[in-house]
């Protein structure tokens, strides 16, 4: 965009700024208003930032923002407007944008603005600039926090801002074709930084307790200052190599001269001596052409071995979606005087800085106060500067902050966030790769600082080394995270950097587990949980009186004899107290009672703090209490795994692929790479004897091109691993006929052990049939199959007649074997239900004949279902007589209820069953509660028609308001609802309450008919003080038992009396006539009420 397309206001506002002549910039008296203008015009820029790119056209950050700053610096206003306008115009275009444009118009304006921000950061790469921003930065940080205003707040954070946002701006790789060793614009901006001593600046932010709230941003400035660099170049910056290092340098140039000798010797064999102006024509013999004949070669014999058929044809377009995700690794060296400036930078930064810094954002990052994806510079920092402190005299104390299983939790949950991310975000996920990526990269340098820690000479760094290696080979989901990630890997999405990461961590944590298994041939790991069945209360109180009397009469060599902890063993204190609780509740499941005894005071005297065992001082007597309460103790469960069992988890296609996709780069792979690639198989083929798990023809074809590349004395372990796996499939192939065939497929370990074992004819695996039938067996099975042919299940019908117990499986597999039938479908068990879907025409007549005799009974739809010939679920029964529009409710067909006989008790028993149906919810949400320790609303669902009903029904209704049921909201639910204001014990409260009102309820026979005669005579009589006296005897009766009730407990009477009143459908005016009873139950009440109080209190206390 040129100057003069300018808009005219903005131009006119841009000329009012000032003018520069020579090197000194004269300010025009409005320069303040304009700057201001200039950052309200940015406010109201349209999509394709039209007010931006004219003023990066314009060059006034160049020729009008720099020089002001840098000149008029004590004009206070001016600078921090300044400041601001340069710190909206150099914000990074995926900022501006929001992600790069896919229309071509706006990738325009996306790359345009791209190239003014390089612009920028070019005309910041001066030493003035940074020393006014680092004066003026210094200046600020000297005062205190009470002298210190909120402008002063928002001055800093903006020049971190800009100091951010010029070193975010990525390079131009058309302007920038510089080589290592030679300064780009980036190293200017960097040495600028340091001249101007505003490095210094930024390690003082990292460590100053008092400006912590800059942590964040100190964070992203220093990552985007390392961004080009590596750590093992800073490290050997400035340094004498070793003679290791030289050594490894003159044997990879030696390897790179050797590859080059091997192509030039096999091009002087395929090149004639002279050369032929005519190259000739030869018949290739045995490859057919399109016709019948052999295809004729028109060109020179050293081209033959690049022949294909598909020579001249068209590349063929691969899709979009389909292509390989690229590398976007940008890694140079940097001239060396910036190199050593960095390397002192990150030598101090280590010392003084890092744990409080890591510490910082680590706490930001778990109580959520920083911006999206921030915790990808704290990754990038985990990765550079452990790698740097692990090169450069490796101590662990200056990075103890993030060597912690705390710091391996955090990243797996960010790896596993991050997958997801990419699967659900599919427009966005190359950037979720690239963070998985580094994510992956910052485990893969935890995991390296933990084995340089394992061979420290220190004996305690040793043992937190162990420490930290019995947790993540213990935790499930720190020993299956690279497994995990080889089965998902997919190259489109993934580069082949990644891949090629992921490969070396995973060979470092195997070859970390083998060095911790070394000797002990068992790993104990933990256990998926299983839900188990509660074992009830009675039978382990009998267990535990039993340990308990026979304890009392221990012996003290038994005493003596228990020993739960072992000092030598190098399993922590901690796991060994854990399997001392273990050990102490599995001599009481097996009625080991002395054992439990003797191991229960041994570990006392070995624990006694913390009371986990039992203070010293206890009796005998509360010993029984104790050992119940280890009993019910959840305690972790474990399992011992073999190291090889582990590795058969490897042996899966899904994880054979990634190797082999890395195997093909091999040229490109660096000798550790093709190591690690060559180890794994290594361990599939001899460790776990599964060499047919590599008989697949792309490895084949990958092996041949190995073994015939002219520099194959470059890769002698790959070569030596491809003729072992060949030279065992030949040998393979003279003993399966089958060999060649299996070569198109990939196998998994069941295909492996059906190749190298044999075939099963039903294709299923030979270790599920063990037992080989005997003639004897196979003439009973072929009698039986016979005599039961024709019953419904014949497996069923003979398995218990077999004189040898066999599995359904075997049977089934066996009958097919003989010939008995022809596959397994004729045997497959029948599911329970009915098969029937269809309804024929007899079927349909037959509904609506049976329909027209039972309409009028009390219960149609049963009587349907008893005389019906096809049998089908009641569902599919009122589905069909709706469709047929016999009815048009499918409450028509509902059980019709007898009318009661008159009085106020029939309410309460045809509430009797829906009032024991809210019981019990009532009681399984108080227990689910009491499990989960969360309360949410649970919905009521009546899944009968009873319960329908009594939803309906306006006296229940009451009792459900009256015991705390929350009635559905209007237009948004369907249900009733349990409160989550409920706790557990009014939960449970309220269920004893409703268990007495179904007592009553089941005693209203015996009292009914008085009480039905009562009412009906006092009806006739129109006498309600009559009428009151019965209801008020009635009440006093039941409240009489009630308080007698010794089972339900005395917080449930003082519910008992409404809830009688709402089933009873009673009026509450006729109680009025009666204030003693309204007394007693309001004095019953708060007694009760107070009750609870007092054992809430206790509660709380206890």
């Amino acid at each position: 965009m040129d100057l003069f397309m300018m808009n005219c206001e903005l131009l006119a506002t841009c000329s009012a700024l000032g003018y520069l002549e020579g090197d000194i910039y004269h300010k025009e008296p409005d320069c303040l208003e304009s700057v201001k203008d200039l950052i309200r015009y940015l406010r109201h820029e349209d999509d394709t930032r039209d007010i931006r790119q004219q003023l990066g056209a314009g060059q006034i950050l160049q020729n009008d923002l720099l020089p002001i700053i840098t000149q008029h610096t004590q004009d206070k206003p001016l600078f921090d407007a300044c400041i601001r306008l340069m710190v909206n115009l150099t914000q990074p275009a995926l900022l501006c944008f929001g992600k790069v444009p896919d229309d071509p118009a706006f990738r325009h304006h996306f790359l345009q603005v791209t190239s003014y921000l390089q612009a920028y950061k070019e005309a910041f790469a001066d030493e003035k600039i940074f020393t006014v921003l680092s004066e003026t930065l210094y200046n600020l940080l000297q005062l205190d926090w009470e002298q210190r205003a909120e402008e002063d707040n928002l001055l800093i954070e903006r020049i971190l801002l800009l100091v951010r946002n010029v070193l975010h701006v990525p390079a131009d790789p058309y302007e920038e074709k510089n080589v290592d060793d030679d300064a780009s614009i980036h190293d200017k901006l960097l040495w600028a930084i340091h001249m101007s001593g505003l490095d210094d600046l930024l390690k003082f932010l990292a460590c100053a307790q008092s400006e912590q709230q800059w942590s964040f941003h100190i964070l992203e400035i220093i990552s985007l200052m390392f961004r080009d660099q590596t750590s093992e170049l800073l490290v050997n910056a400035g340094q004498m190599r070793s003679a290791q290092e030289k050594q490894k340098d003159m044997q990879e140039l030696e390897l790179l001269r050797q590859k080059e000798l091997a192509e030039k010797r096999s091009r002087t064999l395929l090149r004639g001596a002279r050369h032929s102006r005519f190259r000739g024509s030869y018949v290739i013999q045995g490859l057919k052409a399109i016709g019948e004949k052999d295809v004729i070669f028109h060109q020179g014999l050293h081209n033959f071995k690049n022949y294909s058929h598909d020579v001249g044809k068209p590349t063929r377009r691969v899709p979009k979606r389909k292509q390989m995700a690229q590398d976007s690794e940008n890694q140079r060296r940097s001239a060396l005087n910036v190199r050593l400036f960095l390397r002192e930078f990150c030598i101090d930064f280590l010392e003084n800085c890092y744990n409080r810094l890591m510490y910082l954002v680590k706490e930001g990052l778990i109580r959520e106060r920083a911006q999206q994806h921030d915790e990808t510079y704290y990754l990038w920092a985990i990765t550079f500067f452990m790698a740097f402190n692990r090169h450069q005299n490796f101590r662990p104390d200056v990075v103890s902050e993030t060597i912690s299983n705390r710091t391996f939790h955090f990243i797996e949950k960010n790896i596993t966030n991050y997958y997801e991310m990419m699967l659900t975000d599919r427009k966005d996920a190359t950037s979720w790769s690239r963070r998985m990526h580094l994510a992956l990269k910052a485990y893969q340098e935890l995991l390296l600082t933990v084995n340089e820690m394992d061979r420290s000479k220190d004996v305690n760094i040793q043992h937190s080394s162990n420490v930290i290696k019995s947790n993540i080979f213990y935790l499930m989901e720190f020993r299956e995270i690279f497994l995990t990630l080889l089965r998902k890997y997919d190259e489109r999405m993934q580069p082949r950097s990644f891949l090629r990461d992921l490969v070396e961590s995973t060979h470092l944590f195997l070859k970390m587990l083998e060095r911790f298994c070394k000797g002990r041939n068992s790993l104990v790991v933990q256990k998926k949980r299983v839900k188990r069945r509660k074992h009830t209360c009675a039978y382990e109180g009998t267990k535990l009186c039993d340990v308990f009397h026979v304890g009392l009469q221990l012996s003290e060599s038994l005493t003596q004899s228990a020993v739960p902890f072992d000092a030598t063993s190098e399993t922590p204190v901690d796991e060994q107290r854990t399997e001392a609780l273990g050990r102490i509740q599995d001599c009481i499941m097996s009625c080991a009672g002395p054992e439990a005894l003797s191991l229960l005071r041994a570990a006392r005297a070995v624990w006694p703090e913390g009371d986990t065992f039992g203070s010293v001082e206890v009796e005998p007597e509360e010993e029984l209490e104790l050992l119940k309460q280890i009993l019910f103790t959840k305690l972790p469960s474990k399992l011992t795994v073999h190291i090889l069992l582990y590795l058969i988890l490897f042996a899966n296609p899904s994880v054979v692929r990634p190797y082999i996709i890395l195997l093909r780069s091999y040229s490109q792979n660096s000798v550790h790479t093709n190591h690690c690639i060559t180890r794994m198989l290594h361990r599939l083929a001899v460790d776990l004897k599964m060499e047919a798990l590599l008989y697949q023809l792309s490895i084949f074809s990958m092996f041949n091109k190995i073994l015939e590349d002219p520099a194959v004395a470059v890769y002698q372990e790959l070569v030596t691993f491809a003729k072992y796996v060949l030279n065992r499939f030949f040998v393979f192939a003279t003993k399966n006929n089958k060999a060649f065939v299996e070569l198109l497929f990939w196998k998994n370990v069941g295909a492996v052990r059906e190749m190298t074992e044999g075939y099963n004819k039903d294709g299923s695996n030979l270790l599920t049939s063990l037992h080989k039938w005997t003639p004897e067996e196979e003439e009973q099975l072929q009698r039986l199959y016979e005599e039961y042919k024709d019953s419904g299940d014949i497996v069923e019908t003979i398995l218990p007649l077999l004189s040898i117990s066999h599995t359904r499986r075997e049977v089934v597999s066996h009958m097919v074997s003989m010939g008995l039938v022809d596959s397994v479908k004729d045997l497959k068990k029948e599911r329970k239900g009915t098969r029937i879907v269809l309804w024929t025409e007899e079927q349909e007549d037959e509904l609506q004949v049976l329909f027209e005799e039972f309409r009028d009974s009390d219960d149609v739809l049963g009587n349907i279902l008893k005389r019906i010939t096809a049998k089908r679920s009641r569902a599919r029964i009122v589905d069909k007589i709706l469709s047929m529009g016999l009815v048009s409710d499918r409450r028509d067909l509902y059980k019709k209820r007898k009318p009661s006989a008159p009085g106020r008790s029939s309410g309460m028993v045809r509430l009797s069953g829906p009032v024991l149906w809210l019981q019990n919810s009532l009681n399984r949400t108080a227990d689910d509660r009491e499990e989960d320790g969360v309360s949410h609303p649970v919905a009521l669902v009546p899944l009968t028609e009873e319960n329908e009903d009594a939803m309906e029904n306006k006296a229940f209704q009451k009792l459900l308001r009256a015991v705390g049921i929350r009635a559905p909201t209007d237009g948004q639910e369907s249900f009733w609802r349990i409160s989550s204001s409920l706790s557990v014990h009014q939960l449970r409260s309220v269920a004893a309450s409703l268990d007495m009102v179904e007592e009553t309820a089941a005693e209203g026979d015996s009292e009914g008919n008085q009480e039905n005669s009562l009412t009906v005579e006092m009806e006739d009589n129109d006498n309600q003080e009559m009428r009151a006296q019965a209801l008020r005897a009635l009440l006093l009766s039941r409240q009489r038992k009630c308080a007698s009730s010794k089972s339900k407990g005395k917080y449930s009477t003082y519910l008992v009396m409404p809830m009688l009143i709402i089933l009873l459908e009673c009026d509450f005016d006729y109680l009025c006539f009666s204030d003693r009873i309204e007394e007693k139950i309001s004095k019953k009440r708060r007694r009760v009420l107070d009750d609870d109080d007092d054992d809430d209190q206790r509660g709380n206390e206890q």
